[in-house]
């Protein structure tokens, strides 16, 4: 093997960058509409963009759209600005804050103006669930934040996540469709979850909730997270509800994580996709990678890790991840792994993730740090930063989940 994989840092960031844009929330609005997946009413029209690509995506529909009668978008800090024509909301995200909560009644206020003339269009995206927490009466905002940190440092899915966050909103899981009720509902989702679940994209606002409060429950007792929930989400989960069939929508998968992946292997000579996502435990996750290395060529994967969080560090789970990789194959020439989110913000920090080689290690050593310690900190970012290995491209305004490229000589 040669010192240095024949795919460059750089390609590997381009190619990177092409899945981002294969995922253009704009175009792909664009796309929809022109394919006729909304229809113009009688009455008039109310269109709410909610997620990380909520801004672009109110751009497009705004641009060939008859004059709606309101628009808002919600969106995070960093993909906040201007839209003409539309109201902007900026929240926090992953964990939700003051002004999601205002956010979320501001959604409500608008919907219940609706009537059976109207109709509402939805587009969503990634991050949608924390940017609107709207919680159900006896939960405040800070129980509900509460549970959301202990969900996320649990190493639970987004699936499993959303399954508990669902019955603590009253708009995720189908509850837009009741507050927006009688006008019908017409949704453009981009997919942030692998696999394309509809109910768990954004916590499902248009759609039937993935599974029922004692699914919930289950699923927290299993986790070890039961007696550490605030006692009103444990009163919320334990009653019994009578079961309310959902107004009906028209909902309209526009861009995925596997549109994604084909972007990126098209973009590099000779690469493969793995049709199997990269998914579970970020240790896990990086063993896999770790035996692909055996074989030489290009190969692109996508998906979404977890991680289980013991440290105080900063880092995320693409972070974390490349540094699992590049610890256990430090000190081997002829290789280079890329791993991004494509939203540009891996974790709470400033990076999309990293791109780490042979050499990752030895250069954190010599910036002064202990890899192994930093990691078991959860202190990935600290530890790329100074190995100059982390990926930064800025907020990119879509999320397709996580993208990764593994060149092996």
């Amino acid at each position: 093997m040669t010192d240095n994989p024949s795919v460059s840092q750089k390609q590997m960031h381009s190619a990177f960058m092409a899945g981002v844009a294969a995922a253009d929330p704009h175009a792909a609005v664009l796309r929809a509409l022109s394919d006729g997946a909304f229809m113009v009413p009688e009455g008039r029209i109310f269109v709410l963009a909610i997620g990380k690509a909520a801004s672009a995506m109110m751009q497009a529909a705004l641009g060939v759209l008859p004059k709606p009668h309101a628009a808002l978008v919600v969106t995070n800090y960093e993909n906040a600005g201007q839209v003409t024509g539309a109201r902007v909301l900026a929240a926090g995200h992953p964990v939700p804050d003051e002004n999601g909560l205002q956010a979320g009644l501001a959604v409500q206020k608008m919907l219940a103006r609706t009537t059976r003339e109207d109709a509402v269009l939805v587009l969503v995206s990634g991050g949608g669930s924390a940017l609107v927490p709207a919680p159900v009466p006896g939960v405040t905002l800070e129980q509900k934040a509460e549970v959301n940190r202990l969900l996320l440092g649990a190493g639970l899915d987004i699936t499993q996540m959303n399954l508990v966050r669902q019955h603590l909103s009253r708009l995720k899981g189908g509850g837009l469709l009741r507050t927006a009720a009688p006008a019908p509902v017409t949704a453009l989702i981009l997919s942030d979850v692998v696999g394309d679940d509809l109910r768990v994209i954004a916590s499902g606002p248009t759609v039937a909730p993935i599974g029922t409060r004692a699914q919930a429950m289950r699923l927290l007792e299993d986790a070890g997270l039961w007696g550490q929930v605030p006692d009103t989400v444990r009163t919320v989960l334990r009653a019994e509800t009578e079961a309310r069939a959902l107004p009906e929508a028209a909902n309209h998968l526009v861009g995925s994580n596997a549109q994604s992946v084909a972007a990126v292997t098209r973009a590099l000579p000779d690469a493969q996709s793995d049709p199997t996502p990269l998914v579970g435990d970020v240790a896990e996750a990086a063993a896999r990678i770790v035996a692909m290395a055996n074989r030489p060529g290009v190969t692109v994967l996508g998906g979404e890790t977890t991680v289980a969080l013991r440290g105080t560090g900063l880092g995320g789970r693409n972070q974390e991840l490349a540094l699992r990789v590049a610890l256990t194959l430090q000190g081997q020439a002829g290789w280079r792994f890329l791993s991004g989110g494509t939203d540009g913000r891996d974790g709470p920090t400033d990076a999309a993730g990293a791109v780490v080689d042979g050499g990752t290690v030895a250069r954190i050593q010599a910036a002064g740090g202990d890899a192994q310690a930093l990691l078991a900190n959860n202190d990935s970012y600290a530890a790329l930063q100074l190995a100059g290995d982390l990926l930064v491209t800025g907020g990119t305004g879509t999320n397709v989940a996580d993208l990764q490229i593994l060149a092996v000589d």
